[in-house]
């Protein structure tokens, strides 16, 4: 029992050093109810343990400036800068071509990874729920966040090719700009020519610098994409390990089940507790995100008390009591799975349940025994 309780102060532990939290004097009693603010603490909850979001993409739409025209002055450097005009108006066709590319291979990394996400999101809550060892549904489902990671690699590899060439379009704008600059020296020239080399040279400049933020946000997307896809390798070798023991935590499912089942003896209790509850959650929407705030909780606890035991109950409000205790029932079932998922020994938590007139919506409540 001891070793099981190190596991779960560990993997809380964890959870929350990544999470970077940090604990006031309050934070031992929170009150949860459906909020914004308990939303964003739960994705930093999933985050954690291993919900990674996917890497921000460059935003940037590379669109190439329009090139000054010029007539023919009849001298050689005349000449010159008609063909580096253009070589200059080619360039600039290439960046928008390149633009186009870049564009189109994060629209598809996108949707490859929205796609990947909401089958490996559907995958994780029918885990931690508990289900049958090797699950034909969810092996189904993870081929097919497989195939989304596949073609996020696909994209990967489009990426780092368009980097290769958009690259080579920098070399060539480079010798281009030198080509422009080294023209000033040839003798025969007149004011309009150098006029328009003074042009092209801030033209290919402008170019030249559009070129290397456009590789510039095209590598920093192909690093943090490199780095995404490599993640999430581990995590569907992770998640296909789970579907194969049919849970996330590597949790008995018969744990779960013998935990949650009904009591014969249990009666609901018209009286209130009269120590403070270490945790409140207060349901009144649907799928309110309380594990945050309960790791939180139960972690400082077992801190200072490693062998503590708690109990659960389920507050129902006293007006149309039939119906409301059932959902507070239900409730207090969730966040007894999540404890016993995190390795929480069923037989140190008790489940029980009570009328209250102040309870507005139905409510759990976890005491320390």
């Amino acid at each position: 029992m001891k070793s099981r309780t190190v596991k779960f102060l560990a993997s809380v532990t964890l959870t929350l050093a990544i999470c970077g939290c940090s604990f006031t004097s309050d934070s031992l009693f929170p009150s949860i109810m459906g909020s914004d603010k308990q939303e964003s603490e739960a994705n930093n909850f999933n985050h954690a343990y291993g919900y990674n979001n996917p890497p921000k993409l460059g935003s940037t739409d590379f669109k190439p400036i329009d090139i000054t025209t010029g007539g023919k002055t009849g001298t050689f450097v005349g000449q010159k800068v008609v063909a580096f005009r253009g070589e200059l108006k080619q360039l600039q066709e290439t960046i928008r071509f390149r633009n186009n590319e870049l564009q189109k291979i994060r629209s598809e990394i996108s949707k490859n990874t929205n796609e990947y996400h909401e089958i490996v999101a559907e995958i994780r809550s029918r885990l931690q729920m508990g289900t049958t060892h090797g699950n034909p549904i969810l092996f189904a489902k993870w081929q097919l966040a497989q195939t989304s990671l596949q073609n996020m690699n696909a994209n990967l590899i489009t990426m780092n090719r368009l980097s290769t060439q958009v690259a080579s379009d920098s070399a060539m704008t480079a010798y281009l700009l030198d080509s422009i600059r080294a023209a000033f020296n040839i003798s025969g020239a007149i004011d309009e020519d150098h006029k328009q080399l003074n042009i092209l040279e801030d033209e290919t400049s402008q170019s030249s610098v559009l070129i290397e933020r456009l590789l510039k946000e095209l590598n920093g997307d192909i690093t943090r994409q490199q780095k995404y896809t490599e993640t999430e390798k581990n995590t569907l070798n992770t998640l296909s390990t789970a579907i194969k023991k049919g849970n996330l935590y590597n949790v008995k499912r018969t744990q779960i089940e013998s935990a949650v089942a009904p009591k014969a003896t249990e009666e609901v209790k018209k009286t209130n507790y009269t120590s403070r509850p270490l945790f409140v959650v207060r349901f009144n929407k649907p799928d309110v995100p309380f594990e945050q705030g309960l790791y939180h909780a139960v972690k400082k606890v077992l801190e200072a008390k490693a062998n503590a035991e708690f109990e659960i109950v389920a507050v129902s409000p006293t007006q149309n009591n039939y119906s409301n205790g059932i959902s507070a029932r239900r409730n207090a079932e969730a966040v007894l799975k999540s404890l016993i998922s995190m390795g929480m020994p069923a037989e140190r938590i008790n489940l029980s349940s009570q009328a209250s007139d102040k309870a507005e919506t139905p409510e759990v409540h976890l005491y320390i025994k």
